[in-house]
Formats: structure tokens, C-alpha cells, sequence
């Protein structure tokens, strides 16, 4: 294929049912997107919500080379529409790619649009800074630093211990860069808290709750990196649990609160349910036992595969299974040089997963892979999963959740192309529309 354009619009065409927009959605998150200057955010002092680095850099280059989009951050996520291909509303999640075929710039009348191989595709629209982002905190921290909101304004993410246990080659997941995002953005003098302090996590949701009038945020995601002993002299669930335990009784009931952590013991996930928490990601990151090993080596090392699936159908006692949706790193299973090399295994191992799982009435979700440059994995394949991999895969989720009678899980927003907010990968776009209530 000479180009881009041809590559997509022949998968559009082999795989009909997968929704078009879900097909460039897919494509900007595997491989990032370039910025035009006219394109960037004026920061927290513009009237465009910048782009927060909640976890991980979700870039496919280093802070100091992404140019002017290090220094005037880029949109958080972009919304697709229109177009020649008559796109329906699309959130994507933004990952940056100085050499991307698809480019966002403002035309001749200042009208932001989407380019691939030059051909403007789509309509780009930015979301409005959020008022709460225009107050700080008493200790003068902003609210995007402490609970920056993602999905549109749905979900508020706690990332409340910003580094993880797993630390060095023999323990990293071997596509993550959280530990990096950490280093890079303190090298930069940006603040970025390492341990996020209870009271000012309430203080920012309470600024958060004041302001957002509308209610847009519905959730909440407590997250951070693994804890193999202790940090503050508490183990991983009462160290995340003390933050669900504080935010359920300062505002009962105002967010569905989540937590993603390992997969802990029966006891150690009781305790969460306890703390108020109602969603568990125990996150399985590949299915096929060899790549788990050697691609999760500090989760091989500590817990073990067969182990951390045993821990997961136990979740689904405490919290319902519908209620334990365990993430996947979509693409990864085809990364070199371990992985899987034609997409026809890579799809087979997938959905052996997936089937496991949902058999049991769980249902996994997945973010699309975004081949981090500092990460062992991303520097051995810059090009990440091929395309047709990731189609692939919105055909066989949808596939497998119908043949086991399953819905969206809840904590996501609304399913279906032009409602989902979702933004780092496709899998709720590709999902039937909920049916109108009746009235």
C-alpha cells in the first residue's frame, strides 16, 4: 500500500461492521498524531484543557523531542467529525508523533481539522478548559495536576502514587513508562506529585464538585504504580483503599469510584468493596503465558500468572463479575522479538483470553498499545502493532461478548459510535448503542 490513506480505507472496506471511526481512531492511538503550532494549547492559562500526562506519556517521543508540543502542551484529546468519510462524534485520546502521516492544524479560517497524507479528513474539535481547572489549590497545586479529568469530563483519574515497585529491567512491565513519565517531567521542572497527599485529593475533587455544575465527571479512577511491600508503612489496598475510604465520606455517592490495582488476595479485595470502591481493574496486561513472563517480569516474579487469573475470578465473589474488568495492552502480544508474527495467532491467543474470562461473566476492556519510546518494547517496534491487528480485535471483543450474552460494563459511559467517550481505545465505540428508554 503507496500510502496511509489506502491502508485504512482497505481495512474500512474488508471489515464493514467494524464502525469507520473506530478504524482512525485506532490507527491516531497506535501511532500518534502531529501538531501544527496553530494547533497547541496556551496551558492552564488558555481557554483549551491541555494535555495532563495522568500516568504515562502516551508520546512516541521524549519530552525534549516533541518541540514546541513540549512546551505548549497539546489538547488532552481531540474529538473527530465529518469529513469525506462523514465521521460520527469520536473522543480520541491524544498521543503525540511529530512524524505522524495525520496532523491537526487550523485551516485559512482558523477551523481545526484532521489531516492524513495532507487531505484534510475530519473536523477536530478541543475540549473547553474546564472552570474547575481555572482554581488552585490553598498550597497552590492545580486541580490538573492533583484529579485531571479524561473521557471527555467523565472520569476524574487519581493517579496517586506516581511511580511503581516494579522498578528496573528485571521487574518492569516491558511496555510501561510510568516510572520514565515520573523522571522526564521532574527533569523538566514540571510539577508532577509523586505521592498525592489525601487531603489535597479532597480539596481538588471539592473544587471539582463545586464547579462542575453540569456533572459531567461521573467517576473516578484511583490508580498508581504497584506496591510489592509497603509505602507510608501500608500494603497496596489500604494504601489505595484509604483514599476510596476518604473521597466516599466526603461525597457519598457523587462518582462511581474504581481502583486499579494488582490482583490481590480475597482479603485485600474485600477491603476495597469496604472502602466504598464499586469497579476493580486487577489489570492482566497480556493472556498467552509466555509473553506474560517475559513482558510482565516483576508480576511473573511476585504473584504469577496462573495465580493472578485465580485472584481475579475470586474478585468477581466480592465485587460481581460484572463489576472486575480486568485491561489488556492491546497490541503488545505482536510486539518483537517475542511476540507473536502473523495477526492470525496474535487474534487467537487475544480472544482464548477473552472467552476465559467472560465465560465467567467478566468482561475485560483494553488500551490500545502506544509503543513509549523509553520502554524496552516500544524501542524495538517504534511502529507498534500492525492496524489490521487492532480491527481485528473490535470485531472479535464485540464477537465474543455477544456469544457469551454480555453488555458494556459499567464506569465507561455510553456505548456505540458517536456516544462513546472512551479515548485510548476503541472497544466502546465498537459496541452496540444502548437502546432509548422508553418513556
Amino acid at each position: 500500500m503507496g500510502s496511509r490513506t489506502a491502508l485504512v480505507e482497505d481495512l474500512m472496506e474488508r471489515f464493514p461492521h467494524v464502525p469507520r471511526e473506530a478504524v482512525f481512531k485506532e490507527d491516531l492511538l497506535r501511532g500518534g498524531v502531529a501538531f501544527d503550532p496553530s494547533a497547541l494549547s496556551d496551558n492552564e492559562g488558555g481557554e483549551v484543557k491541555p494535555k495532563s500526562y495522568f500516568i504515562f506519556s502516551f508520546d512516541h517521543g521524549t519530552l525534549p523531542e516533541l518541540g514546541e508540543a513540549a512546551l505548549r502542551r497539546p489538547p488532552e484529546e481531540i474529538i473527530l467529525t465529518g469529513g469525506p468519510y462523514d465521521l460520527r462524534r469520536t473522543v480520541v485520546s491524544v498521543r503525540v508523533n511529530p512524524s505522524s502521516p495525520y496532523r491537526v492544524a487550523a485551516n485559512e479560517d482558523g477551523v481545526l481539522g484532521l489531516y492524513l497524507d495532507g487531505k484534510r479528513i475530519s473536523d477536530v474539535g478541543v475540549p473547553p478548559m474546564p472552570e474547575y481547572y481555572r482554581h488552585t489549590l490553598a498550597s497552590g497545586k492545580s486541580v490538573m495536576e492533583v484529579a485531571p479529568t479524561i473521557q471527555w469530563g467523565y472520569l476524574i483519574y487519581l493517579t496517586v502514587f506516581r511511580v511503581c515497585q516494579y522498578f528496573g529491567a528485571k521487574e518492569e512491565c516491558q511496555y510501561c513508562d510510568i516510572n520514565h513519565n515520573w523522571r522526564q517531567h521532574k527533569a523538566a521542572g514540571r510539577p508532577y506529585t509523586g505521592v498525592k497527599d489525601v487531603d489535597e485529593v479532597l480539596e481538588a475533587l471539592e473544587i471539582i464538585n463545586r464547579y462542575d455544575t453540569a456533572k459531567a465527571s461521573t467517576a473516578y479512577t484511583l490508580t498508581g504504580g504497584a506496591i510489592t511491600s509497603k509505602l507510608q508503612g501500608r500494603d497496596e489496598a489500604d494504601f489505595y483503599g484509604m483514599y476510596a475510604k476518604a473521597i466516599e465520606e466526603h461525597f457519598p455517592g457523587r462518582w462511581i469510584g474504581k481502583v486499579v490495582a494488582q490482583a490481590l488476595p480475597k482479603d485485600d479485595v474485600q477491603r476495597f468493596k469496604d472502602y466504598g470502591v464499586q469497579i476493580y481493574h486487577p489489570n492482566y496486561e497480556v493472556w498467552d503465558r509466555r509473553l506474560f513472563e517475559l513482558y510482565c517480569p516483576g508480576k511473573e516474579r511476585y504473584v504469577g500468572r496462573d495465580e493472578w487469573h485465580k485472584r481475579i475470578l475470586d474478585s468477581a465473589e466480592i465485587f460481581g463479575a460484572r463489576n472486575v474488568i480486568p485491561n489488556f495492552v492491546a497490541g503488545v502480544e505482536m510486539a518483537a522479538p517475542s511476540g507473536f508474527t502473523t495477526v492470525d495467532e496474535a487474534i487467537a491467543s487475544t480472544t482464548e483470553g477473552l472467552r476465559f474470562f467472560m465465560s465467567h461473566g467478566i468482561t475485560p476492556r483494553f488500551t490500545t498499545w502506544c509503543p513509549e519510546p523509553t520502554t524496552p518494547l516500544g524501542k524495538a517496534n517504534p511502529q507498534g502493532a500492525p492496524l489490521e491487528y487492532h480491527i481485528r480485535l473490535l470485531q472479535a471483543y464485540r464477537q465474543t461478548m455477544e456469544d457469551f450474552g454480555l453488555s458494556s460494563p459499567p464506569g465507561y459511559g455510553p456505548p456505540g459510535a458517536g456516544n462513546a467517550v472512551f479515548s485510548v481505545s476503541s472497544f466502546m465505540d465498537s459496541l452496540p448503542a444502548d437502546e432509548p428508554t422508553a418513556v
